[in-house]
């Protein structure tokens, strides 16, 4: 038999957030994880190089039921405490485009911050652990192990959602509130590209490495601006993965091809200039070639001079490019998913300590819970700000 303060199970961000904040208050804590390292989220992401946070964060860049839960935590533990934190590791670390943070170097820059900030005597790590059962007790929780039973006062679920289940996500976070009767609001993939209908796939596969900038918006009138990747099952690329978000399956979404730019007033300038150039041709002044031949067959349109185009085919064309409607078949799944949407329901939980109200004792941080960034560095700021909260008050 075991005892402890805090048992920790999830050494991702907001586990080892939790940890470092929880073992500094003196608190004995054992951190668990079934995977073989820590921080393999972390590792990856960003393209091995961690968009860790983003210059501007606030309540509107998450998703969650309740619009104002994250306020309190974001309040306590703001990007400024998580670059003063990296500050003191002296982390390289450079802005991108919208305000995103990237280390310069590796991401393995923040998972070693981490756990020097872990290594504490009072913090213990266990790993490849497989939990087979946890009870509440008069005082706190029992989580019994294959070998071991091990009890604490207070219990962290830090395990993430299902996204990216080659890192070992597992829906074991949500099981846990289902046994304390805690709401979950229904899971689905986030941040993850879009697969086409066979009928469309079959003519846009073609199209696969051509990435153009676009703006999106979805049928909630959700706007984004950035860039799209056409790919041999459908649509990627930032713009997508954020609209993705904020899309329903059997919605379509409206791509503008030429966000900046005004077609009509294009063609009609070309008319003037080079009047017997064909359509194709002057099109391809703005756009790949290979895309304005496949969009011509997918809009049905006929190539020809630009001198012999109407006021209706004008219009249609300005239309088609500007508001170009396509209804995705569904996403790539969990399989490449970077945020799982909903989770453990956030009114059951107290957005200034992150404790179940109705367990005492009982805590979830990070994604498990019904809290999704947009694309940008938001949801490890999340990590960061949720693991904090927890470990003041574990």
């Amino acid at each position: 038999m075991k005892e402890v303060d805090v048992v920790i199970i999830g050494a991702g961000a907001a586990g080892l957030m939790c940890a470092s904040q929880a073992g500094k208050r003196g608190r004995k804590i054992l951190l668990l994880d079934k995977g073989k390292k820590p921080g393999r989220k972390i590792l990856i992401s960003g393209g091995g190089r961690c968009n860790f946070s983003n210059q501007e964060i606030s309540a509107v860049n998450y998703i969650c039921r309740n619009p104002h839960f994250v306020k309190s935590a974001l309040a306590q533990y703001s990007q400024w405490d998580f670059f003063s934190l990296i500050s003191e590791y002296s982390i390289e670390w450079e802005e991108r485009s919208h305000g995103q943070l990237f280390c310069i170097h590796s991401a393995k820059d923040i998972v070693d911050m981490l756990l020097k900030e872990c290594s504490n005597p009072n913090i213990e790590f266990s790993y490849n652990v497989e939990i087979k059962q946890i009870e509440k007790t008069t005082n706190g929780f029992k989580i019994t192990l294959p070998e071991q039973k091990i009890f604490c006062s207070s219990l962290v679920i830090a395990t993430g959602g299902l996204s990216m289940p080659k890192l070992g996500a597992t829906p074991f976070g949500y099981h846990i509130a289902d046994q304390f009767n805690l709401e979950r609001i229904p899971t689905s993939a986030g941040l993850v590209p879009f697969t086409l209908h066979e009928k469309d796939k079959s003519l846009l596969s073609e199209l696969s490495g051509i990435a153009i900038p676009v703006s999106i918006t979805t049928q909630n009138g959700v706007f984004f601006k950035e860039n799209m990747l056409f790919t041999h099952r459908g649509l990627s690329g930032p713009v997508v993965l954020q609209a993705s978000n904020y899309w329903t399956p059997g919605e379509s979404i409206t791509i503008n091809l030429l966000p900046d730019l005004n077609l009509k007033d294009f063609l009609n300038e070309m008319r003037e200039k080079h009047p017997a150039q064909s359509l194709k041709n002057s099109l391809s002044r703005l756009l790949p070639k290979r895309l304005i031949e496949t969009l011509m067959v997918f809009g049905k349109i006929d190539d020809k001079p630009i001198k012999h185009l109407s006021t209706k085919e004008l219009d249609f064309l300005d239309d088609y490019f500007h508001y170009w409607k396509i209804a995705p078949n569904g996403t790539e799944g969990y399989r490449t998913a970077e945020v799982t949407l909903g989770g453990v329901d956030t009114d059951e939980l107290s957005s200034k300590t992150m404790e179940a109200k109705n367990v005492s004792g009982l805590y979830f941080i990070g994604e498990v819970m019904d809290v999704a960034g947009r694309l940008g560095g938001y949801n490890f700021q999340w990590a960061w700000s949720s693991g904090f909260v927890a470990g003041q008050n574990v």
